[in-house]
């Protein structure tokens, strides 16, 4: 299979997408052109047909096989965004589709597959990650015939993602100055990227990846995709342990610039979104958006076009959501507090070392572990972070033994 992605591949998957793929908005958003004094172009990809624009690689891709390819069915794997781009693609056009999606997929995104697949598609949950699913939906591929649907390393799946740029800068009437998009797999990096640089090689194209999941950068430093040793999942539509072996060589070659950020930097992001914004984001699709300001540098009067990839947040999430934010904000910090087994040893604790506004939120207590200590584990939420340090100073001067467990500590997977 040949690699190639140029600018006419992807100027005919958009025209192929017309009328067929719903044109999303780009919107001006104050509170982010404000933080980098700029002006900040947020194009709407989660409010999409499938609230992603992982719809356009998979229906440019299906819409274009033969007759003999569409009676053997397609199947896929993917964390979610893809599947859904899919099962919608194989109602529109009639084709049955088989998707696996790992158990890390959220319910919201699953019940989404199946009420835009209907009855051409059939779901299949296994696996930890997304790279177990591309494993089972190979066999699948290889043991039925049916034709395998890449999420992100096709040439037609890559120029169908790269039709959210060609389409934006229309809309705008004139390239913008930077590009900021998220970096999963690689597949809209690379679609953009080849467009962009044959239409408009001016233009400043910047990759954003999540910490726990920066498979592209790996690739970039090992000189190919390498498999990533451990996974975040957490920003489950860019969570890929491998970058793809064609989106690689795209953004290698491409002059683009990679960052990462931080799963709470994202968290912060997505409630910026919501509070401020009222845009529902995943946190793929707020991931673009958490890097302004920060990993992602800009001049004054810069014109910045950023993608809000998806907006298939399930709602249970926001806990998670919340706790992750205000951890990698410095406002929430957990403790194990080694109480002296003597009455007013918690009242004293209570009253001696927490400040005023400073709010105990977890506190599990173990009453006796031997005569003397019973060890507790104490969740402590900061009006301010720069409150730490006096908190600190109190517990040091307080009876009970207390160790504060960092955010990069093993026992942090516990909690979070």
């Amino acid at each position: 299979m040949s690699g190639r992605v140029d600018a006419s591949m992807v100027e005919a998957a958009a025209r192929r997408l017309y009328g067929r793929i719903p044109v999303t908005p780009v919107e001006i958003s104050p509170r982010l052109s404000a933080r980098v004094d700029g002006t900040v172009w947020l194009k709407r990809e989660d409010l999409q047909v499938v609230r992603s624009y992982k719809v356009r690689g998979a229906y440019n891709f299906i819409v274009q096989l033969d007759e003999t390819e569409r009676a053997a069915g397609v199947v896929s794997a993917s964390a979610g965004n893809h599947a859904q781009g899919l099962a919608y693609a194989c109602s529109a056009l009639g084709v049955h589709g088989r998707i696996y999606v790992p158990r890390t997929t959220p319910r919201q995104k699953r019940d989404r597959i199946a009420a835009l697949g209907g009855e051409m598609v059939e779901l299949v949950v296994l696996g930890d990650s997304y790279d177990d699913a591309a494993a089972a939906a190979a066999e699948h591929a290889a043991a039925t015939g049916a034709v395998s649907v890449p999420a992100f390393d096709h040439p037609q799946t890559i120029a169908g993602q790269g039709t959210v740029l060609f389409e934006a800068v229309q809309q705008l009437q004139r390239p913008p100055d930077v590009v900021v998009l998220p970096v999963g797999g690689g597949g809209l990096l690379a679609g953009a990227t080849a467009w962009l640089r044959e239409r408009h090689p001016q233009v400043r194209i910047v990759g954003v990846e999540p910490g726990g999941a920066a498979c592209m950068a790996a690739a970039l430093a090992a000189g190919a995709p390498v498999a990533l040793d451990e996974l975040d999942g957490f920003v489950d539509g860019a969570a890929v342990r491998k970058a793809g072996d064609i989106t690689y060589p795209l953004v290698r070659d491409g002059a683009v610039e990679l960052v990462s950020v931080p799963e709470g930097q994202v968290c912060v992001e997505m409630l910026a979104m919501y509070q401020s914004d009222g845009i529902i984001a995943e946190p793929a699709g707020a991931l673009a958006a958490a890097a302004l300001g920060s990993a992602v540098l800009v001049a004054p009067g810069t014109t910045t076009l950023c993608l809000i990839s998806g907006g298939n947040n399930d709602v249970s999430r926001y806990g998670e959501v919340v706790e992750r934010a205000l951890v990698h904000e410095g406002l929430k910090h957990y403790f194990l507090v080694d109480f002296p087994q003597e009455p007013g040893a918690l009242r004293n604790f209570l009253d001696e070392v927490l400040g005023p506004d400073d709010d105990v939120t977890l506190f599990e207590y173990v009453k006796r572990n031997n005569r003397e200590k019973g060890p507790a584990l104490v969740a402590i939420e900061l009006s301010r972070p720069e409150d730490l340090a006096a908190l600190l100073e109190r517990m040091r001067a307080s009876p009970p033994d207390v160790q504060l467990i960092p955010p990069d500590s093993p026992l942090f997977r516990y909690l979070l």
